[in-house]
């Protein structure tokens, strides 16, 4: 899941650029997402990135250009930026929950390993 993270993070990268929010779009999820199979997702969040897919391969191409520039030309602005907004929560929602796999550190001194005292070097 790590290199699933690293690619949705390269993806708000572009999303946080400049440019117009459907041309940002396009090239965040063309360059970094295109391949991704929802399958390949924590099963949580495998219908929102089933319903991304769906949104960015809706309309047939025209003209040589791809399904992605298509679908996203036909957007309206506010269902772009609704489209990236659904890649912002998952890519939380995938670092949440790759957060919750790791070993969690001491919070306080009584959860800290001791150094039994025969170890301790006296003055």
């Amino acid at each position: 899941m790590t290199n699933h993270v690293d690619r949705f993070h390269a993806a708000l990268t572009v999303l946080a650029g400049h440019g117009h929010i459907k041309q940002r779009l396009i090239k965040a999820y063309e360059n970094n997402l295109v391949d991704i199979h929802e399958d390949e997702l924590p099963v949580g969040l495998r219908q929102l990135f089933a319903d991304v897919r769906r949104q960015m391969h809706s309309v047939a191409p025209l003209n040589g250009e791809g399904p992605i520039c298509a679908s996203v030309r036909k957007m309206s602005c506010d269902e772009a930026s609704d489209c990236a907004s659904s890649l912002v929560i998952l890519f939380r929602e995938m670092v949440r929950q790759q957060d919750d796999t790791q070993v969690p550190l001491a919070l306080n001194d009584a959860d800290e390993v001791r150094v039994p005292p025969f170890l301790v070097k006296s003055n």
